[in-house]
């Protein structure tokens, strides 16, 4: 039987094995290297991801999904669009200038950074204002060329549609998106036009904010957009890709005139494949069946992912059919190899990028051929994953019971806020706009070193101690000479905020080349939830209460909330993220009353990433905010009146969600609010929150240290919608990606400013 199916992937993770892209972007910025060799080695990282894929026999490579930061603000700086603050006279975009639109520079702060979608991704959001859009550099095409002239392959462009590019964009109102697409649309089809005349013959448009929902006005801007480019590139073919959700309805895209669509069949709950039931597929269409998971770690049920292939083929020939990831694998490690320190049984159920390349060009085999052909290779898939599913921790009693219990827990503080917030102001006796940091201070080299050495045994767990306790004193001495009020422990013994809480947790796993990028040159090694979470044992009391035992100040208690260790981890497919988030937060309760008990009575639980893991589709929201909020609520209810419990997010967009953030019940809650530029202030005007807040008032993942006079004006802005009893004062993040000498001055300046602002409103005490 002759295999017509084509395979193609939609991106490939860019960090590299051994994270070298990491490691080149960093000793470039650091000036350990010039832009010569910046380039030459980025090169040589391009050239061996493209000849990984074209190894694993995949027919669809992906070109210009490799990026220097962040494949967004690629987009803005091929089209010239550089915020007027950069000064940026036209031409060519110089690197330093690329990257001062992410980090920031000494004249000028970065651009706002936000979440990719419902991921753990970061990109460089566009301000595009009344600039003009004109064709720079077509990446694509060097991309393209790059591919053909080093490795022989013709690949596949991926190109930001014009869509969800503007869709991600600020600086223009909502009701103006068809005006500003009129300005882009030609330059979008200049670049097109020249890949056709390349000869290129497959493009990859993506257009994730498809999924998001569809307003008429929207279907129509889309209808324009795809119209436009048919015309103009008649000879090229189009796959138009979504990824992360459903597409619906999927007859508005069916009717766009592209060669090919690309659906999600991973996270869509089924959507997808019961509309194609519903309306069959087009005889002019090819589809971009989306069967592998592109977000997650684990081998794939290849009979499951064969019975949706036969599916599929029931309604679209094998030649009109491409099997994919869900989505780039960008959200993935690059490989397996070398996780030798893992059970076998736990091992082989994993499957990272390059698993996931074997996996498809398997499945697409299997599917176009004799079944026995491959009989054993899919015998052994199975009895891989059911040796995995049989593991005695994956189904806990003890785990179960209590998880059955909840209903009976109490689900609310024993007072409510207006009633606690008295007896805290009496306990804690906090001058007016209080000021602290958000949690970590700088994890220098000598601190990781410590760390490597004792986890090889170097240093004996005595020697280790010892060292974080004098880091730990050191920080509290540091901040008392600063000022702040309220001070932290500095989180030394962490290497993560999430992978430091699985190491504590039955259930979790961790991987040694597990990495992923989070934005730019962070990269973090995301833990494996395999089984069910349980607490094991006090985690952080120690070094807490040693901090508080330093100062007379407030020390406060630093927990990761049950729902950001969930969406920052990998987390098992068996059972519901509701689920799961409910053992990690009964885990996280007996941590909370643990802290309490040793007489650390402000307790911060961070939730950073509670807005990341919210549903694409508006009808889902109600449901996963109604869990997510009840999660956090069970690992912090137990306290005290006196207890005060804070929590943190930081990037991203809250303005839809203040009242959940409010139905969390904390006493403190910190936003990120510099990167933005204040923006989310406008939240505050239009709903109120009664409740303590902290806005960051300055950018931690910028190298610039902010001016007294800058963030006085942002204390200032906030002061207008905020009551100043409500309001702390503290840096937007944690500061363990920093340096000391940056630290200090930043927080000097921070101090500064609080100070000036309580002598101008009169009054120092709340």
């Amino acid at each position: 039987m002759t295999n017509n199916i084509k395979t193609s992937s939609l991106g490939y993770p860019r960090i590299g094995k051994n994270r070298e892209w990491k490691k080149t972007l960093e000793a470039y910025w650091s000036g350990k290297i010039n832009e010569e060799t910046f380039r030459a080695e980025m090169a040589g990282i391009q050239l061996q991801h493209l000849k990984t894929q074209q190894q694993a026999g995949i027919a669809l490579i992906p070109v210009n999904d490799f990026t220097f930061y962040d494949h967004v603000l690629d987009t803005a700086a091929m089209f010239g669009i550089v915020p007027p603050r950069y000064a940026y006279d036209g031409g060519d975009i110089p690197l330093d200038l690329y990257f001062a639109m992410a980090r920031g520079n000494s004249a000028a702060p970065a651009c706002e950074m936000t979440k990719w979608f419902n991921t753990n991704y970061h990109y460089i959001v566009p301000e595009i204002g009344e600039q003009t859009p004109r064709l720079i550099e077509n990446k694509p095409l060097a991309a393209y060329r790059f591919a053909k002239e080093q490795a022989g392959i013709e690949g596949k462009p991926v190109i930001v549609g014009l869509y969800t590019f503007l869709k991600l964009s600020k600086g223009f109102a909502a009701d103006q998106i068809a005006e500003v697409a009129a300005r882009f649309l030609p330059v979008y089809v200049q670049l097109l036009q020249e890949l056709q005349q390349e000869g290129v013959a497959w493009v990859q448009i993506d257009e994730p904010a498809i999924v998001t929902g569809l307003t008429a006005e929207e279907v129509e801007l889309l209808g324009t957009i795809y119209r436009e480019i048919a015309a103009a590139v008649p000879g090229l073919q189009v796959l138009l890709q979504t990824y992360f959700e459903a597409a619906e309805p999927l007859e508005v895209l069916l009717e766009l005139p592209v060669q090919g669509i690309g659906l999600d069949f991973v996270h869509d709950g089924g959507a997808n494949l019961a509309s194609i039931r519903r309306l069959g597929w087009p005889e002019d269409k090819w589809l971009g069946a989306g069967i592998i998971d592109g977000r997650n770690i684990w081998r794939s049920d290849l009979d499951a992912k064969l019975e949706l292939v036969r599916a599929l083929k029931s309604h679209v020939p094998d030649e009109r059919l491409i099997l994919q990831p869900s989505s780039s694998l960008l959200h993935v490690p690059v490989t397996v190899q070398g996780e030798d320190k893992l059970k076998p049984a736990v091992r082989q159920a994993l499957a990272f990028a390059d698993e996931k390349l074997a996996e498809l060009s398997l499945i697409a085999a299997a599917a176009g051929e004799d079944g026995l052909v491959y009989a054993a290779a899919l015998a052994e898939s199975r009895e891989a994953l059911n040796v995995f599913r049989a593991l005695p921790e994956r189904g806990r009693r003890d785990v179960a019971e209590q998880v059955r219990s909840l209903d009976k827990l109490p689900d609310s503080r024993s007072l409510p806020f207006a009633e606690r917030v008295k007896v805290q102001q009496q306990k804690w006796q906090l001058p007016l706009l209080p000021t602290t940091t958000i949690g970590s201070f700088p994890q220098t080299p000598e601190v990781r070193q410590a760390r490597l050495k004792w986890r090889k045994g170097v240093w004996n767990q005595e020697r280790y101690d010892g060292f974080i306790r004098q880091q730990i004193a050191d920080a509290i001495t540091f901040q008392e000479e600063l000022g702040l009020d309220v001070l932290v422990h500095g989180e030394f013994e962490r290497t993560d905020m999430v992978e430091f809480f699985g190491e504590k947790l039955a259930g979790y796993l961790f991987t040694k080349g597990g990495w992923v990028q989070s934005y730019g040159s962070r990269c973090v090694k995301p833990p494996v939830i395999y089984a069910d979470v349980a607490f094991t044992g006090p985690m952080t009391v120690k070094e807490s209460l040693y901090a508080q035992s330093l100062t007379s100040l407030p020390v406060k208690g630093m927990l990761t909330g049950p729902v950001t260790i969930l969406n920052w981890s990998f987390v098992r497919d068996d059972l519901s993220r509701e689920e799961v988030a409910n053992q990690i937060a009964l885990a996280l309760r007996y941590e909370v009353q643990a802290l309490e008990e040793a007489g650390i009575e402000m307790i911060q639980v961070d939730e950073p990433a509670i807005r990341e893991g919210l549903p694409l589709k508006a009808e889902d929201h109600e449901h996963y905010l109604n869990w997510a909020v009840r999660s956090f609520r069970i690992a912090t209810n137990p306290v005290k009146a006196t207890t005060q419990i804070h929590t943190h997010m930081c990037y991203s967009e809250f303005n839809d969600m203040i009242g959940s953030i409010s139905a969390m019940d904390a006493d403190v809650i910190s936003i990120e609010t510099s990167r933005s530029h204040g923006e989310l202030i406008v939240s505050f005007e239009e709903q109120e929150y009664g409740k303590g807040i902290g806005l960051g008032v300055y950018d931690i993942h910028s190298p610039r240290v902010p001016k007294v006079e800058e963030m006085t004006q942002a204390i200032e802005r906030a002061l207008r919608v905020l009551d100043a009893g409500q309001f702390w004062i503290n840096p937007d993040c944690g500061l363990k990606t920093r340096g000391w000498e940056e630290t200090g001055a930043a927080l000097r300046n921070m101090v500064q400013a609080a100070v000036i602002v309580r002598e101008k409103s009169g009054a120092v005490s709340r």
